[in-house]
C-alpha cells in the first residue's frame, strides 16, 4: 500500500486547524445528549464531530512534526503522522448534507439558544494553568453565530472580528448538547449523512488502531538511534500527551458509532454504561488476569484474588476503561506473588485483595499484593513508559508479534497507560510500596460524572 504524503496544501490547513482549542466533554454530558438519539440528534453529533475531530488531530500531527532530538524523523512516527494527517483531510473533505433551508434555520436558532445543560468541570488531572477556562466562557462577541457546521474551514461564523492572535469558539453546550426538537420529520438526505459520516469514522478508527504499538516501536528506534537507555522527562509528557488525546478520539469515536449502530438498551447511552456495576467488571477482570497468568505460567492454579465489593454498586462509566485498568494492574500484581514465590508452590501463593469503596465523590478501589514490593529507588521509573527489564531487542521483537496483546509481556506501558484512562474523566491511578513485602495500587474513579477530558 502506498504511504500517504502531506501536501503543502493540507499542511497549511493542518496548522490553521492547529490554531484552535479543543474542546472536552464530560460524561455526564455525553449520557445527557445521547439518551434518546433522534436523526436530528446524531447530525447534531456529527457536526460537533466534523468539527472537533480535525482540531484534535491536527495538535498531534504539528507535535509529531516537531518531536525533539530526532524523534520525529523516525519511520514509524512519520508514519503515524501520515495516519493522523490522511484521517484529518478525510474529515475537512467530507460532504456536508444538503439541508432545505427551514430545518438549516431552525438548526441556527437551536444553536443560538442558551440551554440548560450542566457544564463540565475542569479535570483534576491538570494543572490549572493549564486549562482553557471553563467549558462555556468562550463565547463569540459581535455578530459572530454559529452556523451547525462551522464554515468548512474549522472557525466559527464571525470569530474574524475576535481580537487579533486569538481563536474563540462557541461554548459546547451551544454546538453540541442542545438537542434539536423531536418534532421534525427529517429528509433521507440527513439519514444517508448521518450512516456516511458513520462509515468515516469507523475506517479512521480502524486505521489508528496499531497507534500505540507503532508509537512505541518509533521510540525504540529513537531510543536505539540515540543509545539512550531511558526516555527523558520531554519525551515522557509528550507520550503522556498523545495517549491521552487517543483515548479522547478513540471515546468520541466509539461513542458516536454505538449511538448510530447499536440498537438501544436501558443501561446503555452508546458506549457509556449508566449502570456499571463495579462489582461484575472486577470479577470478569479478575477471570481474565488469572487465566492469563496461568496460561503463561504453566499453572493449574494462580494466586487467588478475594474480592470486596458491594454487589449492588454502579455508576456511570465506560465499562471497558475500567476492564483495562484492573486487568492490567491484576495482571502486575500476579506476576508479582508468582516470581517471588515461584511457580512451584503453588499452594503457598498469598492472595491479592481487591477493596472497593463508594465516598462521596470517589470509588476507590484498592488492589493489594504480598509480591515483594518495589525499590524506593525505582517508584519514579515505573511511570516511565517502555520501563522494562526486557531488552529493547526483545522488547521489539514482543511488540511486532504481538501488536501490543503479549500476556504478562512486561511492555513497560501497562501502568502509565492505566494511569490515563483512570486520569481521563478525573479519576487518578496512585501506587504505594511497601519494598520486601508488597504493593498496594488505589484507583480513584470519579462517580460524579462532570469531570471534562484532560486536553492539552
Amino acid at each position: 500500500m502506498s504511504r500517504f504524503k502531506i501536501s503543502a496544501a493540507l499542511w497549511d490547513r493542518i496548522h490553521h486547524f492547529a490554531s484552535f482549542p479543543q474542546t472536552g466533554v464530560s460524561l455526564q454530558q455525553m449520557v445527557l445528549f445521547g439518551q434518546h438519539p433522534t436523526q436530528g440528534t446524531l447530525l447534531k453529533a456529527s457536526q460537533f464531530l466534523s468539527e472537533e475531530l480535525p482540531i484534535r488531530l491536527s495538535h498531534r500531527v504539528v507535535e509529531l512534526e516537531s518531536l525533539p532530538d530526532g524523534l520525529s524523523k523516525m519511520p514509524s512516527i512519520n508514519k503515524v503522522k501520515e495516519w493522523y494527517a490522511q484521517s484529518f483531510e478525510e474529515l475537512i473533505t467530507h460532504p456536508r448534507p444538503k439541508l432545505k433551508p427551514d430545518i438549516e434555520e431552525l438548526l441556527r436558532v437551536q444553536s443560538s439558544q442558551n440551554q440548560h445543560f450542566p457544564s463540565a468541570t475542569p479535570n483534576p488531572s491538570l494543572d490549572p494553568l493549564m486549562h482553557e477556562g471553563p467549558v462555556g466562557s468562550n463565547l463569540v462577541s459581535g455578530s459572530g453565530v454559529y452556523n451547525g457546521y462551522g464554515n468548512g474551514n474549522g472557525v466559527p461564523v464571525g470569530a474574524s472580528t475576535a481580537i487579533p492572535g486569538t481563536r474563540l469558539r462557541i461554548p459546547i453546550e451551544r454546538r453540541y448538547f442542545s438537542p434539536p426538537p423531536t418534532h421534525i420529520v427529517y429528509p433521507p438526505e440527513v439519514h444517508e449523512y448521518n450512516d456516511q459520516f458513520t462509515r468515516l469514522l469507523q475506517n479512521i478508527k480502524k486505521r489508528h488502531d496499531p497507534t500505540v504499538t507503532t508509537v512505541a516501536q518509533g521510540v525504540l528506534e529513537w531510543k536505539k538511534r540515540q543509545g539512550h537507555g531511558r526516555i527523558g522527562q520531554n519525551i515522557q509528557e509528550w507520550l503522556d500527551r498523545f495517549y491521552m488525546s487517543r483515548i479522547g478520539i478513540r471515546f468520541l469515536i466509539g461513542q458516536h458509532v454505538a449511538l448510530n449502530t447499536l440498537q438501544p438498551h436501558p443501561d446503555y447511552v452508546g458506549i457509556i454504561c449508566t449502570r456499571a456495576n463495579v462489582h461484575d467488571i472486577c470479577h470478569e477482570a479478575i477471570e481474565n488476569a488469572r487465566y492469563v497468568c496461568e496460561e503463561h505460567y504453566s499453572l493449574f492454579r494462580g494466586p487467588p484474588i478475594q474480592l470486596l465489593c458491594p454487589k449492588d454498586l454502579t455508576f456511570a462509566y465506560v465499562p471497558g476503561h475500567l476492564s483495562h485498568i484492573l486487568f492490567e494492574l491484576l495482571k502486575n500484581s500476579l506476576r508479582a506473588v508468582v516470581e517471588r514465590y515461584g511457580v512451584d508452590n503453588e499452594d503457598s501463593f498469598p492472595p491479592i485483595k481487591v477493596v472497593v469503596v463508594e465516598g462521596s465523590e470517589d470509588i476507590t478501589i484498592k488492589i493489594s499484593d504480598e509480591g515483594g514490593g518495589i525499590p524506593r529507588s525505582a517508584i519514579p521509573m515505573i511511570w516511565t513508559y517502555l520501563y522494562t527489564t526486557m531488552s529493547d531487542e526483545g522488547l521489539e521483537a514482543n511488540i511486532d508479534s504481538s501488536d501490543f496483546k503479549a500476556p504478562m509481556a512486561g511492555f513497560g506501558y501497562g501502568l502509565p497507560l492505566s494511569r490515563l484512562y483512570a486520569r481521563f474523566f478525573g479519576g487518578d491511578l496512585r501506587l504505594i510500596s511497601m519494598d520486601g513485602y508488597g504493593t498496594d495500587v488505589y484507583i480513584s474513579l470519579n462517580k460524579l460524572s462532570s469531570s471534562r477530558e484532560p486536553l492539552q
